[in-house]
């Protein structure tokens, strides 16, 4: 069995307003994420996919339940304890790139190691937007970029301090068909030379189409697609 790196046990998670405006959002959702995996959660605008990664990645707490890490709980953490954990062990890649436009592509890259003072975050950075194949473009500004170029750097980025987990969340919902390929055909083959472990949110079923861990959500429930 494959080594688990992220679980949830019973996660609820309930947004309170009125009697008439309490949403209950997840129902008492089991999840197992396996190292060395990629994993595709299917649902459309509204059901709580990104919510659901959210909670994965320690940036919302659920309402009951516990997500937990290497065995150890999230909720058991303080805020800069859980800072610390994401900036270690979490990548995210959003659909809004979120890149900085007054930093070029190298700088951008840089930005997590030099949050943690690596000392060699110029040649870490620089290896991964090779590794994704923006080595001609590593000067220019996000402006200069186009939108698959930007979410490929947004994955150098994610990646550039060797993270347990990735978690994606709608990666290609600003890009057209062409680059959403690309994307996609990245993550693929950083999984299986790399061995990264993915989560990634998607309303994309055609890119899911015969893959293995697609999940689908709704209702509050998540099921393993057939």
């Amino acid at each position: 069995m494959s080594e688990l790196v992220l679980e949830t046990n019973k996660l609820h998670k309930v947004y309170d307003g009125s009697s008439a405006t309490t949403v209950e959002v997840f129902k008492g959702i089991n999840f197992r994420l396996a190292r060395g995996e990629v994993y595709y959660i299917l649902g459309h605008s509204g059901v709580g996919k990104s919510t659901f990664l959210h909670l994965l990645g320690g940036l919302d707490t659920p309402t009951s339940g516990d997500v937990l890490f290497d065995g150890k709980s999230l909720s058991s953490m303080n805020e800069s304890q859980l800072a610390h954990f994401r900036n270690k062990n979490i990548g995210f890649v959003f659909q809004f790139y979120h890149l900085l436009p007054e930093l070029t592509l190298l700088e951008n890259v840089m930005l997590p190691l030099m949050i943690s003072n690596e000392s060699n975050a110029e040649e870490k950075a620089i290896e991964w937007i090779e590794r994704v194949g923006l080595k001609e473009r590593i000067q220019h500004l996000p402006s200069q970029l186009s939108g698959g170029e930007q979410q490929r750097t947004t994955i150098a980025r994610a990646l550039v301090h060797s993270p347990q987990v990735v978690l994606c969340d709608e990666p290609t919902g600003n890009l057209d068909e062409t680059n959403a390929k690309i994307v996609y055909d990245l993550i693929e083959s950083l999984n299986q030379e790399e061995g990264v472990t993915f989560c990634i949110v998607t309303h994309e079923e055609s890119f899911v189409k015969s893959k293995p861990n697609v999940y689908r959500l709704t209702s509050g429930n998540l099921q393993k697609e057939s």
